[in-house]
């Protein structure tokens, strides 16, 4: 049987995954539905992941004066963030 997380736990879960420093998509897309199903934001870890492949950001990096412009090297789409 299953054991039942409370929001507290899921939410150490979440940090303690992006303390490590790989990850693949399919653990990426786990911690994205436990952070969905307690409503936890995912604000500070938003630029450590691609938002479309949801592998970890890695590649060409522009910055702008209102923008940073980070460009996935696994799929190519281009992830912005507001500085």
């Amino acid at each position: 049987m299953k054991t039942a997380l409370t929001k507290t736990e899921a939410n150490e879960k979440i940090i303690n995954f992006f303390s490590k420093p790989n990850f693949t998509p399919d653990e990426m897309k786990k911690i994205k539905r436990l952070a969905m199903k307690f409503n936890i934001k995912l604000k500070p870890y938003k630029n450590k992941f691609c938002k479309k492949c949801l592998s970890p950001l890695k590649g060409k990096i522009r910055i702008s004066k209102t923008h940073k412009t980070i460009e996935c090297g696994f799929c190519g789409h281009k992830n912005k963030f507001k500085i």
